[in-house]
């Protein structure tokens, strides 16, 4: 029951591919037989999954996968959902930017049979003034749309079971694009055990973000929109659980 699936999207990620990979990759070797390394080419322009698969080569638990270019949010779900059937007892995220720290992994294992999901809180992060104003409106905007206080909705840094990650993945669309945030104000509002833990949160490491203020803001305006139909889709799943805990 420690089958760990560590999943990271990747695009346009040239610069940083191969450290991450070999930074995240002794985690993996560090688990189980069965656990498994796994980032997404999320169609990317650059030589980034050609470096995937070079790596590969010698890397018995590290598999690359590549898809058409879908956007962040569909990336990670395709990787959730990769290793939901292939039996992962637990999924781990991150990003491909090396702006987190495989060494602060541990305390996250160690509390994985505690809570359904332990996710990072970006104390103190260093990747500009810009998205700290993000992540705070973020906040804001979950608390009005969904009434739930989250410390850190969009962290990419979590560790789920995933008996509990596949149940609440039934509720968020298959390309969407936020579903970390989605994930984390279900957690909230159903009231499953998570545990929040500070990292740190590093500058990018290398290469350019293909995110901006423009896109930032293109991305809240929708997911907006998308909050408040999927809040309804929420509703409608808790009251069929509770219904269906009330039969029993």
């Amino acid at each position: 029951m420690n089958k760990l699936y560590i999943v990271i999207p990747a695009y346009n990620e040239e610069a940083n591919i191969e450290t991450v990979i070999r930074e995240w990759y002794p985690i993996i070797e560090e688990r189980s037989e069965e656990s498994r390394l796994v980032v997404i080419d999320d169609g990317s322009k650059d030589s980034t999954y050609a470096i995937m698969q070079r790596l590969a080569e010698t890397m018995p638990k590290f598999i690359p996968l590549t898809k058409p270019n879908g956007g962040h949010g569909a990336t990670v779900l395709y990787g959730y959902r990769y290793a939901l059937d292939a039996g992962a007892d637990y999924v781990f995220q991150t990003d491909s930017d090396g702006q987190t720290r495989p060494a602060e992994f541990a305390q996250f294992w160690e509390k994985r049979e505690q809570y359904h999901m332990v996710i990072g809180h970006r104390k103190g992060r260093q990747d500009g003034f810009s998205r700290v104003i993000v992540t705070k409106t973020l906040k804001l905007v979950c608390l009005l749309c969904f009434h739930v206080r989250v410390k850190d909705a969009n962290t990419p840094f979590r560790i789920m079971q995933a008996e509990y990650l596949k149940k609440n993945l039934e509720v968020i669309p298959e390309n969407y694009n936020l579903p970390n945030v989605v994930l984390s104000v279900l957690y909230a509002k159903k009231k499953e055990p998570v545990l929040y833990i500070p990292i740190t949160f590093r500058p990018r490491q290398g290469g350019v973000n293909s995110i901006n203020m423009k896109k930032i803001f293109k991305i809240g305006k929708q997911a907006w929109k998308d909050f408040r139909e999927i809040n309804r889709c929420i509703k409608r799943s808790m009251k069929a659980e509770k219904e269906e805990k009330e039969k029993k």
